[in-house]
Order: structure tokens, then C-alpha cells, then sequence
């Protein structure tokens, strides 16, 4: 008698080491979520990066950002270019980014310890800012922001941010006395981000290039 051909059974898609690996990806992405948020949409979001040791230094500051004249939160215009000759921080943010307040009470930090070593730092709001004038100021209150801050106009946000390739927030750039981005962040991470900030203004204090 002829044996019966068995056939063979269904493929098992979720294998034990498949649901560990899967668990593990799904954990970064999480990680990575909760490090930035995208400009124009609070729920998109972006991981946070930092140029690697060894990388090619960043350009100059362009000519829109330097020139342009933005508003400020205390009624005095920005202009970047009169920051020229100094070592200047300028961080992208909006009031509505988790990852932006989590960032902010270092920054305060860090000014606080540089600004009698020469760093400057102004923090660019991406809101509208007349939509977003009162918040602003209640923002900077909560977190006694003690460095300049107002609003990036469109045209000076689209050319940092074709800087980094990225339009996520927050975004940081610290910038040489000379003009040149030492290194450019997007993202924040608590962990990771103070020390490589604080790393980036030591080298740009003592660049002269």
C-alpha cells in the first residue's frame, strides 16, 4: 500500500528569535521618536544626530542667515551677522517640542558656563510669531532662558536646515569665530547629547580657523 505524501505545514512567520529581533528594532525606533519632532508636523519625528569624529567640517554660515533680520521675544531685532567674530550657538525650536523643553534647561546650563569664555546663543523659534508670541514668552519664564530667542523667518530656517538635510527640531549649530559650523545636531538625547554639545564649544572656543 502506498504511503499517503504528507504535506508539509504552515511556515511559522514569527519565530521566537524573529519577535526578539523585531521587540529590539521596535525599541530604537522608539528611542529614536522620542529624540526630535518634525518642524511642520509635532507627531513626526526624526533620531537624533551629531557629525562623527573625522567628518568633513560643515560650511559657512550662509549669507540669508547672517543678513536677515528676525524678531525677538524682547522686542530687540536678531541679526546673526552681529554676532560675527564670536563663537555663537544657534539652536531651531518651537514651544510644542517635547524633545526642545527637554533641551532647553541644558542649554540655559551650558550658557551659563561658556558666556564668560565668549559663547553667544540664540534660540530660533520655527512658529509663527504672532501665533506663538505669548507662548514664547510664558516658554521662556518657565525655563529662565537667559540667552537671546525669537523667531527664524522661513528663509533663514529652510537654509539651516538644508545644512543637516533634516527638518526635524530641535536642531543645534555651533559656529566658529570665523563663520564656519563646527558641528551641526538634530535631536535630543539626555544622555548623549550634553557631553558632545559641551565637546563641540570647547573645540569652537579654541578654533581660530
Amino acid at each position: 500500500m502506498a504511503l499517503k505524501k504528507q504535506e508539509p505545514g504552515p511556515i511559522k512567520f514569527w519565530s521566537p528569535l524573529r519577535i526578539v529581533s523585531t521587540l529590539i528594532v521596535l525599541g530604537l525606533v522608539g528611542a529614536f521618536a522620542a529624540s526630535s519632532c518634525n518642524s511642520n508636523d509635532p507627531e513626526s519625528k526624526a533620531p537624533a544626530t551629531a557629525a562623527k569624529p573625522g567628518e568633513a567640517v560643515l560650511p559657512f554660515v550662509p549669507a540669508v542667515v547672517l543678513s536677515t533680520e528676525m524678531r525677538s521675544a524682547n522686542g530687540q531685532p536678531i541679526k546673526l551677522s552681529n554676532y560675527s567674530g564670536k563663537v555663537l550657538l544657534v539652536n531651531l525650536w518651537a514651544t510644542w517640542c517635547g524633545p526642545c523643553r527637554r533641551e532647553t534647561p541644558e542649554l540655559v546650563r551650558l550658557h551659563k558656563e561658556y558666556q564668560g569664555r565668549g559663547l553667544e546663543m540664540v534660540g530660533l523659534s520655527t512658529e509663527d510669531p504672532i501665533a506663538s508670541a505669548q507662548s514664547v514668552q510664558q516658554f521662556v519664564q518657565q525655563f529662565q532662558v537667559d540667552y537671546q530667542v525669537g523667531w527664524a523667518t522661513r528663509d533663514v530656517a529652510i537654509a539651516l536646515m538644508q545644512l543637516s538635510g533634516r527638518s526635524s527640531i530641535p536642531q543645534s549649530f555651533i559656529i566658529t569665530r570665523s563663520g564656519r559650523i563646527k558641528k551641526q545636531f538634530t535631536g535630543f538625547d539626555p544622555t548623549r547629547t550634553p557631553p558632545l554639545l559641551k565637546q563641540a564649544i570647547e573645540d569652537a572656543l579654541i578654533d581660530n580657523g
